[in-house]
């Protein structure tokens, strides 16, 4: 894993397991990845060769030009990926360890950036294990894209991991720019905090059930419109 946020999506994701293999999606709490939170997304995989997006944040959304609520997680990607990555998506649950994706993305005008995946298999509502909670980073400049959404991607190569792997560099990374927001990943960064003005604040579940107006009113880009 090479950026900041990788890391810190996969030691929440552990510390939610508290003994057990996954966490269940009912155990996220938005507000503790309020930082992260527009780059966040929730994919269904029980049909691991069609995993399907139940929520994603604003800044994805932005990024691949389209509301990925509903819409196929490998439907973005090239022939030759999506075998790659069904079968990923299969081991990755089977194993209950998270697994980290490098991919090229391409816009358009055939610009390059190149992205960093993460998911993290979890249940949900006590059940089987067929759902992710994952994150898609930039690692390289945005502006390369010229403002067009990523249009495809293109996998580079794969790792599962474990929250005790080491940090990699991630200092030479290019500062975002204006047009998108993302997120610091300068070693300075500062690290999350869940701010509260309640003595003993309530845990906010990160159910479906009204979990899009969550995401939307935690992201950094404005509401999104709700649909029918």
């Amino acid at each position: 894993m090479k950026h900041k946020n990788s890391h810190l999506l996969i030691g929440y994701w552990d510390r939610l397991r508290k003994g057990r293999a996954v966490p269940d999606q009912t155990d996220i709490d938005p507000r503790a990845i309020k930082r992260m939170l527009s780059s966040v997304f929730i994919l269904d995989a029980e049909n691991s060769s069609h995993p399907i997006y139940r929520l994603a944040g604003t800044a994805l959304c932005e990024r691949f030009g389209f509301e990925l609520r509903g819409t196929g997680f490998l439907a973005h990607w090239d022939a030759q990926s999506t075998i790659a990555l069904a079968s990923l998506l299969r081991q990755s649950l089977r194993r209950s360890q998270p697994v980290c994706i490098s991919s090229i993305g391409t816009s358009p005008s055939a610009g390059l950036v190149e992205l960093e995946t993460i998911l993290a298999p979890i249940s949900f509502n006590g059940g089987e294990t067929n759902r992710f909670v994952g994150m898609i980073q930039l690692l390289s400049d945005q502006t390369m894209l010229n403002g067009q959404p990523i249009a495809f991607q293109r996998i580079a190569g794969s790792q599962f991991i474990r929250e005790s792997d080491p940090l990699s560099p991630f200092d030479d990374l290019p500062p975002p720019s204006a047009g998108l927001r993302e997120f610091p990943s300068h070693p300075r960064a500062p690290h999350l905090r869940l701010v509260v003005s309640q003595s003993k604040p309530h845990t906010v579940h990160f159910s479906d059930e009204h979990a899009r107006e969550l995401l939307a009113a935690l992201s950094a880009g404005p509401a999104r419109p709700k649909t029918a």
